[in-house]
């Protein structure tokens, strides 16, 4: 986060066990694995993880992974008014990314994509789960347009 913007402010949420209930979230992520809540009670997988189901009030919640990869719903630039301590970052992509979950079931997520440009990304590309290091001991996600190697 940018040198001076008050707590309040910060875009990245506090991520420790005595900060926030789904801290399994940020801990997966440490190991590489995105990760969500799926409800034990009516199978519904939630995003974003949750614990309490809006489906059935439910809080017998169980983490489960997501697909690494996913397809680009639709996606567009932030080309300025970016939040607080990305300033420096525009222009960059965001995107609604498709992940399939298996049968018919999908979930969508609003993310950035990385290594791209609105105008090299299209819709049904595929992008990429990416772990990003917030410099301060907190982690974050993002998607990329580049394949693993």
């Amino acid at each position: 986060m940018a040198e001076g913007v008050p707590f309040i402010l910060d875009f990245l949420p506090q991520e420790g066990e005595d900060q926030t209930r789904i801290h399994r979230f940020y801990e997966n992520l440490r190991e590489g694995r995105l990760t969500t809540t799926r409800c034990n009670a009516c199978g519904e997988v939630l995003w974003q993880p949750r614990v309490l189901c809006p489906h059935c009030n439910s809080e017998d919640m169980a983490w489960t992974d997501l697909p690494g990869e996913g397809t680009v719903y639709a996606h567009t630039a932030m080309m300025l008014g970016a939040p607080l301590g990305f300033e420096g970052d525009v222009p960059f992509v965001i995107a609604i990314v498709r992940l399939d979950l298996g049968g018919d079931r999908e979930m969508h997520l609003f993310t950035r994509v990385d290594d791209t440009t609105y105008e090299d990304l299209s819709i049904g590309d595929t992008v990429w789960f990416k772990l990003v290091d917030c410099g301060d001991g907190r982690v974050f996600f993002r998607f990329t347009a580049r394949a693993p190697e």
